[in-house]
């Protein structure tokens, strides 16, 4: 099984130049599915740390790249959106966040946020015991005795034990931002969230600063005005 992945075939979410060399590396298995990006890209084509995969390899072998408060020691590992990418020893931290397009960026942010990531709900189920737990956009299953929470909410989870510390209903006047299609990047409040029946996608009206757009509600998710670069 190749080890590349072409640059002209890679998700749109990717921030790598496509036509530049023909292919780049693939990404490994783990949270985010095909949409992850390989930690390596991350480090040598977005930030510029690394020349190569044998200088990604040396840095991670260190224990010196925390991803969501874990020490990281695979260059493929997929990050995604809203990680957290931290390299204390430089005290610099960052989230990964939609850019213009949905392509995904990093966002400095201060040691303080990088204590907790957010999480859409995509998922919700009882469990033995009597627990729910939450399926979260990137795989993660977080554990709550709590019935308040419903797919396509989105939280807050601590890095280290995994509790809830906030947590941001969808519903009409919530901050969200499009991480897919046309209007990828945008941040706005919803305006109204019009049902489809049967099986269709419902669609959510979004109301910004200078306009709005329409998209459907599997491309937003709610986030807290504290997620949309302005930390600092």
């Amino acid at each position: 099984m190749t080890k590349h992945q072409k640059r002209l075939s890679v998700p749109k979410s990717w921030p790598v130049e496509r036509k530049t060399e023909t292919f780049t590396v693939k990404a490994g298995a783990g949270p985010h599915g095909e949409d992850g990006v390989p930690l390596v890209v991350l480090l040598r084509d977005v930030l510029g740390y690394v020349d190569s995969r044998k200088e990604a390899r040396y840095a991670l072998s260190e224990d010196s790249i925390l991803i969501n408060g874990v020490a990281i020691n695979d260059e493929q590992r997929p990050i995604g959106m809203f990680d957290i990418v931290a390299f204390p020893a430089l005290e610099e931290y960052y989230r990964v966040f939609p850019d213009e397009g949905g392509r995904l960026a990093l966002t400095a942010i201060d040691e303080d946020a990088a204590g907790s990531r957010l999480g859409k709900i995509e998922g919700k189920q009882q469990v033995p015991g009597g627990d729910t737990q939450l399926t979260l956009h990137d795989g993660t299953n977080v554990l709550t005795d709590s019935d308040e929470y419903r797919p396509k909410d989105s939280i807050v989870i601590d890095n280290d034990d995994k509790s809830v510390v906030a947590h941001f209903p969808y519903e009409e006047g919530a901050l969200v931002t499009a991480v897919r299609g046309n209007h990828g990047g945008k941040v706005g409040e919803i305006d109204a969230i019009d049902i489809t029946p049967g099986s269709g996608s419902n669609n959510v009206g979004v109301s910004m600063d200078d306009g709005g757009f329409e998209t459907v509600e599997e491309y937003v998710v709610v986030i807290d005005e504290n997620f949309t670069g302005d930390d600092e």
